[in-house]
């Protein structure tokens, strides 16, 4: 009998979306197979302090992660990055980080994995940071000749000598005011006036130092996952029909009726076959690999542009990536086993690399 996988799957983190990293964290883990891996959860409180799990954070029944002794009734273990948590990550296989937004998205964790060589599921630090932060990913898709959107970036220092009209006369109304590194729709506000812009931008730093404003484009949205290490594979896009104003957090996580996803979205050939393309040619141009989900407008007059690309996508019940994934043909458990098996080829593929002269 083949010796299990040893599998580490991150949760928590010190981010806004540590709720949504939960929801995730617990489908991935019962997509995968018992008798292929040996799961051993390790979490990230909000304040930052590591710890083992026994699967109840997550409301996982029990027996269902293998029983680690420094877990005690599916308490708290505070760890820090010197204690146990540590410890076991030194002695699995590979990690599967489900952190969404700053401090798990962003290349912080990435980086720390990369120091201990240690094979993971997901972009490594490069692309982690120009996926996660909006202005940056905005400018490197620009450059590259690839549709965006109007945008311009306001940072905390500057933000005394932003003339709000003249960014309104810009940009026009309505506009979108967000955090420039998070995600799951948090800190987003939708301006429909100038006095309202303000508030908006008081509302976004108060979780970032930097913060983007966007014109609102009129049009669908629709979303197209990639999967690969390049070569890549696009799913068959997929449509986010909102029931709010916009595709708020409340929409995404809170409210069953918030969405209605179409998979497939209702397009022509030629036009999902664009979007799938612009997708993989996101992830390229934004060194993104292992997966991705990349999100789009789709203007009446047939223009695409890229809204931004997720390089850690919601893996919840009602989540986007492992739904388009499905519809193309690949399993939740299939999917899993293909993302672990992405981490392995690449660390291989990384070890192989000189490391002397």
């Amino acid at each position: 009998m083949t010796e299990k996988l040893r599998v580490a799957v991150l949760f928590g983190g010190r981010s806004a979306e540590h709720e949504v990293s939960l929801q995730s964290a617990r489908n991935i883990i019962e997509a995968l197979n018992p008798e292929r891996y040996t799961v051993l959860p390790i979490g990230i409180s909000p304040t930052g302090q590591w710890f083992l799990s026994d699967g109840s954070h997550l409301g996982l029944p029990a027996g269902r992660v293998q029983a680690l002794p420094a877990t005690t009734g599916g308490e708290l273990v505070p760890t820090g990055l010197a204690g146990n948590a540590l410890q076991t990550l030194s002695q699995v296989d590979v990690v599967f980080p489900v952190l969404h937004g700053p401090y798990g998205e962003d290349g912080t964790v990435q980086g720390l994995l990369r120091l201990a060589d240690l094979p993971f599921v997901g972009s490594g630090v490069l692309g982690s940071a120009v996926g996660m932060d909006k202005d940056v990913m905005k400018r490197l898709l620009r450059e590259a000749g690839l549709p965006v959107g109007a945008f311009r970036c306001c940072t905390r220092a500057g933000r005394p000598a932003l003339n709000l009209e003249a960014m309104v006369g810009e940009l026009g109304l309505p506009l979108f005011v967000k955090p420039a590194n998070l995600g799951s729709s948090v800190g987003i506000s939708k301006v429909h006036t100038l006095a309202e812009l303000a508030p908006a931008l008081d509302l976004a730093f108060a979780y970032d130092h930097k913060v983007l404003l966007e014109s609102a484009i009129i049009g669908r949205e629709i979303e197209c996952a990639v999967l690969g290490n390049d070569p890549y594979q696009a799913s068959i896009p997929g449509e986010i029909v909102p029931q709010h104003e916009f595709y708020s957090y409340a929409a995404k996580y809170l409210d069953e009726k918030g969405a209605r996803l179409e998979i497939p979205a209702q397009l022509d050939p030629a036009t999902a076959g664009r979007i799938q393309d612009l997708a993989i040619q996101t992830c390229r141009v934004l060194d993104c690999e292992g997966l991705g989900r990349v999100d789009f407008f789709l203007t009446p007059e047939g223009q695409i542009y890229i809204n931004e690309i997720n390089t850690i996508p919601g893996f919840t019940r009602i989540s986007m990536y492992p739904k388009l994934w499905e519809a193309s043909g690949i399993s939740h458990p299939d999917l899993v086993d293909r993302l672990i098996q992405l981490a392995l080829e690449r660390a291989g593929r990384d070890r192989a690399l000189r490391s002397s002269c």
